[in-house]
């Protein structure tokens, strides 16, 4: 698992779109966290890093939206999806199969779902206000990728402070 720390809500941009830039068609990519984490924050910023130019904005009430960008963004929100029949019926595997970037709010309650090759990202609120605290895990074919993702996300990670 990779930590990483923002300080502000640019910062939470800043670092969207620097894993945008490792994006490959077909992504899935599952954020979880608290009402206010930052997730559409994040989303925002990932665009950002697409060259998305259209406004990004929580796709609560409408459950999904689509962007334009280097690589299709599929923005999702299952909130308030009650049962794995809703996810079914928003048709995630043809969404999937479409070679566009998939990024999910709320992934982790349908993680189950969803195949293995996928980058989960856990965002927890910090000591101060503006303070976040990011656990990326990469599974599957996101796993190939680990030094890159190290890399990108660099400058929000703490010194290593060795073997414990």
């Amino acid at each position: 698992m990779i930590v990483a720390h923002t300080s502000s809500a640019a910062d939470t941009l800043e670092l969207g779109e620097a894993l945008a830039e490792l994006a490959r068609p077909s992504d899935l990519i599952l954020l979880s966290g608290d009402l206010g984490a930052g997730k559409t924050t994040f989303c925002q910023g990932f665009g950002k890093g697409l060259g998305v130019e259209d406004q990004i904005t929580s796709p609560t009430f409408t459950l999904a939206r689509t962007y334009t960008g280097r690589l299709d963004l599929h923005h999702l929100d299952v909130y308030r999806l009650e049962s794995p029949e809703e996810v079914a019926d928003l048709g995630l595997s043809e969404v999937l199969d479409e070679g566009a970037v998939t990024l999910i709010e709320w992934g982790d309650m349908i993680a189950p779902l969803v195949g293995a090759d996928r980058l989960e990202i856990r965002i927890h609120l910090g000591e101060d206000d503006d303070d976040r605290v990011f656990e990326v895990e990469p599974a599957g074919l996101w796993a190939a990728r680990d030094r890159v993702l190290r890399t990108a996300l660099s400058r929000w990670m703490a010194p290593e402070t060795g073997p414990c």
